[in-house]
């Protein structure tokens, strides 16, 4: 049996909730309470899992899993939404070379597994915007790329390139995702394989908000996941059965 801590965010009436397994960084389970996001909670991790194993990592999806919550956030300001403003403890602890690379290639597959997803979608598919509200299937990734841009600029600032490959992907239309995300993620991850020792324990004030090495690459993870669910599922195409 697995035992795995889990952080919550939420407001104080318990309405919205996230729940960030940071044990498995990117693991995520939502709900519009927190006892609906607690619940979810379970399959959620098993998902994750799936998603590891069919990588190749070791892990036991079907394993008995077992988890207590660890910390609930409820004051703030854009709580449910994944990143709380006093962030948890764990995001401050200086990230490891051997985390560093671990995150790195989850993250490498997850980008792998979206542009396999999105290969057949058709323009049409890409650009229609649901009856009930909400972002098309290509505003969804213009967003995943303008916020991945913004968690590594926290940390390190201006990155060369950076601004550019972000506009061809807001610019150049669904035809092109493909190949304009691709580039966004190899200048992100090679930035992000080039941290110094400083950058990995680095604590950067913005605002109310204190900005690490392990926190831009929380975000990075739960974000890409989060929307890599919310696609496979607008598409009716489930991932990691």
């Amino acid at each position: 049996m697995t035992k795995y801590s889990l952080y919550l965010e939420s407001g104080p009436k318990h309405k919205k909730t996230m729940v960030h397994v940071l044990d498995l960084l990117g693991c995520i389970a939502q709900g519009p309470t927190t006892e609906a996001a607690l619940e979810s909670t379970p399959e959620a991790i098993r998902t994750y899992l799936r998603f590891l194993q069919a990588h190749g990592e070791t892990v036991r999806p079907e394993g008995v899993i077992s988890t207590v919550v660890a910390v609930h956030v409820k004051e703030g300001t854009w709580l449910g939404n994944g990143d709380p403003t006093p962030g948890f403890a764990p995001d401050f602890k200086t990230l490891s070379t051997q985390d560093k690379v671990v995150n790195l290639q989850r993250l490498a597959w997850m980008q792998i597994d979206l542009l396999e997803l999105i290969r057949d979608v058709t323009q049409e598919q890409m650009l229609v915007e649901p009856k009930g509200g909400g972002r098309s299937i290509y505003g969804i990734l213009e967003h995943m790329a303008e916020s991945h841009t913004v968690y590594l600029r926290y940390l390190v600032s201006n990155v060369n390139g950076l601004s550019q490959a972000l506009k061809a992907v807001q610019e150049e239309g669904p035809d092109s995702l493909p190949l304009t995300l691709s580039g966004l993620w190899d200048i992100t991850s090679s930035r992000l394989a080039a941290l110094t020792d400083a950058e990995r324990k680095v604590l950067v004030s913005h605002g109310q908000v204190t900005w690490s090495a392990r926190r831009a690459m929380r975000r990075m993870l739960e974000h890409g996941w989060e929307h890599l669910m919310e696609i496979s599922t607008r598409l009716n195409m489930p991932l990691y059965l």
